[in-house]
């Protein structure tokens, strides 16, 4: 066997479609698209959703609630976190968490949860704090630094 006489298989393939091209070719006259209404004409276009004219899926879909656009999503992380991964006196940033992979990757301002206890003295910068954590922190002799958040 070589290149020469390699072909796809049996079946595998059809010829292209020829649309109006006579009666002959089984596709002429209206060339597959029926009779008259919209899809039978030239520049027709149909619009995003639409469902031959049957109540669309986004419009029997009931909608309920408010979406605030200026929902602020902040990246979490907990003290009991920050205790495994940081030693004691370690200025902690969220540049920092970013590097280490304890935080996800990107601009979402970072939180710190106060699950878990923490017994070394950490500086953490963050853009917020939950009253524990900032408590807790401040407990063990760190400090908890809020951040400005940038287009705040």
């Amino acid at each position: 066997m070589d290149l020469s006489n390699l072909k796809p298989p049996k079946g595998a393939t059809q010829k292209k479609k020829r649309v109006g091209r006579g009666q002959g070719s089984g596709l002429g006259k209206t060339a597959g698209r029926g009779h008259k209404g919209a899809q039978s004409r030239s520049g027709f276009k149909q619009k995003r959703g639409f469902e031959g004219g049957q109540m669309p899926l986004h419009r029997r879909v009931p909608k309920r609630g408010f979406h605030n656009p200026f929902r602020v999503e902040y990246a979490v992380i907990n003290l009991d976190v920050l205790e495994k991964q940081f030693e004691a006196g370690a200025v902690v940033t969220p540049e920092l968490m970013r590097e280490r992979g304890l935080v996800p990757r990107g601009t979402m301002p970072v939180k710190v949860l106060g699950r878990g206890e923490v017994a070394k003295a950490l500086t953490v910068h963050a853009h917020k704090f939950s009253g524990t954590a900032a408590e807790k922190i401040a407990a063990a002799g760190g400090k908890a630094e809020a951040l400005a958040r940038a287009g705040a």
